[in-house]
């Protein structure tokens, strides 16, 4: 079963928004991807600039690596059509893990 959650509180600054997200949400990502039936986990976090995307990759890379062979995925992107594409195609994408998606609308 794959779970999802969103975070869309995160601060514009990248160091900022890594800092807020490993000391607030990732015990929340632990605990989700310790329940039993838990396959795969994909996070969805705010849209942001291209600043963000060495520690987003680095995220998805390194909680793949933690808890393989369950699949965790970051999409960054709008509450939308787009996101929600990219959410269904990772749920229904058994190889893909360790990756940060951002979407564009």
């Amino acid at each position: 079963m794959q779970r999802k959650i969103a975070f869309e509180d995160l601060p514009p600054g990248s160091l900022d928004a890594h800092a807020l997200f490993v000391t607030q949400h990732l015990p929340q990502v632990r605990a989700m991807m310790d329940e039993t039936g838990v396959s795969a986990l994909a996070i969805s976090l705010p849209p942001a600039g291209p600043e963000h995307d060495a520690w987003r990759r680095a995220l998805a890379g390194d909680l793949a690596r933690e808890y393989a062979p369950r699949r965790v995925n970051i999409a960054g992107g709008r509450d939308g059509a787009a996101l929600d594409t990219v959410l269904a195609y990772l749920q229904d994408a058994p190889g893909v893990t360790g990756h940060y998606v951002q979407v564009h609308d």
